[in-house]
């Protein structure tokens, strides 16, 4: 009787701690597949059916462009661990904001969240959306570009629905990635499997004397690693959602190690494919490459280009979503936004007042920006932060050597990132002066101004304008600080 009783109080134990609520805290939901799929469906989305055009033109000849993308997919694994040393070292979310704190104190992080936050995330997402409204809009307006109004409308009700999705749920943000990332490698399977089968068949004659013509100056090549980098990005991402991750410590490297090298394979392989159809000249008078290889290998089924070129930018739009709301939830977490941006769903468990606040700042880019103009702020101001995080992790193997380290990478491999992130900053500079550069700099360096008064110094007139924001906002949405988290 008392074996009975007692085995009775445990399963009532057990059936009590199963109904027991999540607590308010982002929960470990992302297993290794989806963490590739984060990668590879982040990385591969309006970049490789924008760049090769500007990477051609930058280089002058197929083998030397074909060596570039080979190079970047290079770089960007380079720097992938890099970031898996420090994610497994500093297992909080937020990727360079959290390493750049732990490295250099609160002024240079609150710098990456200001610039991420206002530059780097939203202008990304805004280039994203925005290349997938041309796409979509394309085949309705055939002989003349869609006008401007119905691009930038597509892209805001994209945004709307992509940060909808994630802000209802992590794990319906974490499928939608998935069924989109295996929708965008169809298509990237369709160009390269039909490009080999060309090349098979002896269309080689592009590929003749490959290196002639080439552009060997220090200015070109810096420009098309530039451009070539550009579909790479979002090598970084899996970082941001470090305390999302389950078993990170294997899960992170191995997401690195199997999803960049495979998005490197699909990059040169399509490259491979447009130069089977087309030649030098041809592509770069292309309006739409994959659109142009479409028509003149998969007619009369080559409207599925357009459609699946559509699906992927969506699908990169969406895992951009998802790590960069996480970016703005550690920063209100660390008093360096407001802190209803680190506040969590009651009912859905997930950073929604971050999410959302990211939507409305890509869509207030959409209204005066354009594709070109985004990815130059974009790229300066990235390449700045990226240098400065692999130089955290020099630092840190000096300041802290207390520190775990799951993964160590040799000291040369983020030496040599950091440099190529110098010369990235200062190439196009150099090659080619303008002042969105100047203006990008001048706005990170306005962070400083914000941070010293709303941060540091924390005015009393500003904490009484925040604090009733904060309440009203909080009961609107339904949200309150994470567990353990201060009030």
């Amino acid at each position: 009787m008392e074996e009975t009783s007692l085995r009775k109080r445990r399963e009532d134990r057990k059936s009590t701690q199963s109904h027991e609520p999540k607590t308010t805290s982002l929960q470990k939901e992302v297993g290794l597949l989806s963490s590739i799929c984060i990668i590879v469906g982040t990385i591969i989305g309006s970049g490789i059916f924008i760049s090769p055009k500007a990477v051609l033109s930058n280089t002058g000849a197929v083998g030397p462009c074909l060596i570039i993308w080979a190079a970047c997919g290079m770089l960007a694994t380079l720097g992938a661990l890099c970031y898996a040393e420090l994610g497994t070292m500093i297992t909080k979310s937020g990727g360079e904001y959290s390493y750049l704190m732990e490295a250099f104190g609160p002024i240079p992080a609150f710098l990456f969240s200001w610039t991420s936050l206002f530059i780097i995330k939203p202008s990304s997402f805004a280039i994203i959306c925005l290349s997938f409204s041309e796409y979509t809009a394309a085949p309705f307006y055939p002989g003349c570009s869609p006008p401007q109004v119905v691009v930038k409308c597509l892209a805001a009700a994209a945004i709307l629905l992509i940060i909808t999705v994630n802000a209802l749920s992590v794990r319906l943000g974490s499928y939608v990635q998935n069924v989109f990332t295996a929708a965008k490698l169809v298509i990237v399977a369709i160009i390269v499997i039909s490009g080999l089968v060309l090349l098979a068949q002896g269309n080689t004659k592009n590929f003749e004397n490959s290196f002639e013509s080439s552009k060997l100056s220090v200015g070109a090549i810096s420009l098309a690693f530039y451009n070539g980098l550009w579909p790479y990005d979002g090598w970084n991402q899996l970082n941001y959602i470090t305390e999302e991750l389950k078993n990170p410590f294997r899960n992170l490297p191995l997401a690195i190690i199997i999803g960049i090298p495979l998005v490197t394979v699909c990059y040169i392989l399509m490259n491979i494919s447009y130069f089977t159809v087309m030649t030098m000249t041809e592509l770069l008078q292309s309006q739409a490459v994959a659109v142009t290889y479409g028509d003149r290998v998969l007619y009369p089924a080559s409207w599925v280009v357009p459609v699946f070129v559509a699906f992927s930018t969506i699908g990169a739009a969406n895992g951009t979503c998802f790590t960069a709301g996480r970016l703005v939830y550690v920063a209100g977490r660390e008093g360096h936004m407001l802190k209803v941006l680190s506040y969590i769903s009651v009912r859905r468990l997930t950073p929604a007042p971050a999410i959302i606040f990211y939507g409305i700042i890509a869509i207030i880019y959409i209204i005066p920006g354009d594709i070109n103009s985004l990815v130059n702020y974009f790229s300066f101001a990235a390449w700045f932060f990226y240098g400065l995080t692999t130089l955290a992790l020099i630092v840190m193997r000096f300041t802290r050597k207390e520190l775990e380290r799951p993964i160590k990478v040799p000291i040369v491999i983020p030496i040599l990132v950091t440099l190529m992130s110098v010369a990235l900053v200062l190439a196009p500079i150099i090659s080619k002066p303008a002042w969105e550069y100047l203006y990008c700099a001048i706005f990170i360096l306005s962070g400083l101004i914000f941070y010293f008064l709303f941060v540091h110094y924390k005015f009393g007139w500003a904490q009484k304008i925040s604090k009733p924001i904060t309440m009203h906002l909080q009961m609107l949405m339904e949200v309150v600080p994470p567990e353990g988290a201060p009030e």
